[in-house]
């Protein structure tokens, strides 16, 4: 199934979905893929409030846009690597966890598909600035990431047990 498709398949069941990737075998360059895509989403999604801080402040935006593209492409996933080694961790320290791979699919995909949210959070901030709607917007963010990646951790759990 496209990429797409299982994105707005897993704003109706997140955990069926990572099943299916998990079910289509240990692919470390899928986690990867969906990993770069998913950041470099999120750096996309930057961009509308970049422009606004160099317009309002007066900061170069090229150098703006420069420190987050090295953020999000180098940076985070490395921390997102070490985020998903963890939770593999404590699943196991705690008689029960996914596989490595299954931890790293799991958060991986949660940042993949929430991606559409963290694009309306960047418009959001772009066009309408701080308030009480940028922040709504990134508590609705922080929950549709939240459930994407406890249930796909709880699906990864369930599809290494069976």
């Amino acid at each position: 199934m496209a990429a797409t498709r299982d994105i707005v398949a897993t704003y109706r069941g997140p955990g069926r979905v990572v099943r299916r990737l998990l079910g289509q075998g240990a692919r470390e360059d899928r986690a990867l893929i969906y990993l770069m895509i998913g950041c470099l989403l999120v750096f996309v999604a930057q961009t509308p409030r970049l422009a606004r801080q160099a317009y309002v402040t007066g900061e170069d935006l090229g150098m703006l846009m420069g420190g987050t593209l090295m953020a999000w492409l180098f940076i985070a996933p490395l921390i997102l690597y070490a985020v998903a080694a963890l939770s593999h961790l404590a699943g196991r320290a705690f008689g029960r966890g996914p596989g490595g791979y299954g931890a790293r699919i799991a958060l991986f995909w949660a940042l993949l598909a929430a991606a559409p949210v963290m694009l309306l959070w960047g418009l959001t901030a772009g066009f309408v600035g701080p308030g009480i709607e940028l922040n709504l917007v990134g508590l609705l963010w922080l929950g549709v990431f939240g459930w994407f990646w406890a249930a796909g951790y709880r699906a990864a759990m369930v599809e290494q047990a069976g």
